[in-house]
């Protein structure tokens, strides 16, 4: 009986012992990580400048393809005593100047001459049949609708290499007076083959759409974390075509959704059959654009938890020092998972929803509660630490800098906007005004942080084929 006594004197006295010490072991409720299967994106309305240029060298290749050979047949010589056909002896050269287009067009002409008298109801003719040279001179103003170029030309003068003439009875009778007539009604009918032949060749509408249905297509900008851009078209504006610098230059605008998306594909899409164009006088050139800024948990933890290395928490005689943090999500929520020892050990729990802080460009806890469990018993002997001054402190604490990743946020936007080319032909060029970090998003691997941009960006479109 006495042993008995002893014994149940001793473990009350450890009991006490260990009730009194200033070490508690606190094993907490831990929170099981939860997510959102929502695809996390921010659509942002843009205006972009589409600045279509097209070389003037590119014109006249495009234009020698379709004004070729034959181009022009008479074969009725009864009416102005001449049968004419001309063909198109070399390449056109089209050049710009003053705003306008000027063109010369190289010219093999084959003529048959009937000469002769007619009197008293007698008619004496023979003919001759030439073949000459010369150059016709063209110029053009340069006018875009409806999604052509369409020019109105003018013929200049002919340059001939030789004079027209005729040999009779062994000398050459210049017959400029007979053909100069005739070459005038064909300059007419070659203005207009020439401004065809331009309209046929300069029908941008497909060219730009195709373009833009290029640049419209999802392309993935961050694999590890399935980080996804798009744009999509609404609306396309022009103002009036520019002949200068060797090229001709047409202004558009462009109205856009840009948007950024994480875990899915956007959703936007672009059907270039229903995108019309509109007259504008002035442009708008502003933009704004999402990109994500990816902070995986583990690289968030160590961030927070240099906050914490080697820092007692202190409320009166009581301190605790944070050893371990670790992150994860819950149902929209943060969950901060922090390892303490000192006057208790073991793991408390904070659940809060990330903030963003513009001035310090931090990500913090707002809403910071811990994560108890009222049932248990052990964790009424932590309560100083949930709801004291310690705990105040370690909130203050909660919070990690994403100023780096909006540098290389920065940094990864201004690549797709320094000449980036995702076609032959289209370029991309821009400027960055300034990033806004705007929703935070949690998935199973990181934290998302939706950043927006403004600046002014341009797609050029050059070099047809």
């Amino acid at each position: 009986m006495k042993l008995l006594i002893n014994t149940i004197c001793t473990a009350t006295i450890i009991v006490l012992l260990m009730s009194c010490g200033s070490t508690k072991k606190i094993e907490a409720l831990k929170p099981s990580a939860n997510y959102s299967n929502e695809v996390v994106y921010d659509k942002q309305t843009s205006y972009l400048n589409l600045p279509v240029e097209i070389a003037v060298s590119d014109l006249q290749n495009q234009t020698n393809k379709y004004l070729n050979g034959l181009i022009y047949d008479d074969e009725k010589i009864e009416d102005d005593n001449l049968m004419i056909k001309i063909w198109k002896q070399a390449p056109i050269i089209i050049n710009e100047n003053g705003g306008k287009l000027e063109m010369v067009l190289p010219l093999k002409v084959w003529v048959k001459v009937r000469y002769g008298i007619e009197k008293f109801g007698l008619s004496a003719y023979d003919t001759r049949e030439l073949n000459l040279n010369g150059n016709i001179k063209l110029n053009s103003k340069v006018v875009f609708s409806n999604w052509k170029l369409s020019t109105a030309t003018q013929i200049g003068g002919i340059d001939w290499t030789q004079s027209p003439s005729v040999s009779i009875l062994g000398k050459d009778v210049p017959i400029t007076y007979l053909i100069n007539p005739a070459i005038s009604l064909f300059k007419n009918k070659l203005g207009k083959m020439v401004d065809d032949a331009i309209a046929q060749s300069l029908d941008i509408k497909p060219y730009v759409l195709n373009s833009l249905e290029q640049v419209s297509k999802p392309v993935q900008v961050n694999n590890d974390y399935h980080v996804w851009f798009a744009m999509q078209p609404l609306e396309l504006y022009t103002n009036q075509a520019k002949v200068a610098n060797k090229k001709i230059s047409i202004v558009m605008g462009m109205k856009s959704y840009l948007e950024t998306s994480v875990n899915s594909k956007p959703t936007l899409s672009f059907d270039k059959t229903k995108i019309a164009l509109l007259a504008a006088e002035k442009l708008p050139d502003d933009f704004g654009i999402s990109i994500a800024g990816i902070v995986t948990y583990q690289a968030a933890a160590a961030l927070m938890k240099q906050n914490f290395a080697g820092k007692p928490f202190q409320s009166g005689s009581r301190s605790v020092t944070i050893n371990d943090v670790a992150l994860w999500g819950k149902d929209g929520k943060m969950i901060v998972e922090l390892g303490m020892t000192g006057s208790v050990n073991g793991n408390f729990y904070l659940s809060g929803i990330p903030a963003y802080d513009s001035t310090t460009k931090e990500i913090y806890l707002d809403q910071v509660d811990f994560v108890l469990d009222s049932k248990n018993q052990l964790l009424r002997l932590g309560d100083w630490v949930a709801h004291g001054i310690i705990a105040k402190k370690i909130k203050e604490s909660c919070r990690y800098s994403i100023k780096d990743q909006l540098i290389q946020g920065e940094t990864t936007l201004k690549t797709y906007l320094s000449n980036y080319e995702p076609v032959k032909g289209v370029k991309v060029n821009g400027t960055v005004i300034g990033l806004r970090p705007q929703k935070i998003s949690l998935t199973p691997n990181a934290i998302v942080t939706m950043i927006t941009a403004g600046g002014k960006v341009s797609i050029s479109v050059n070099g047809m084929q």
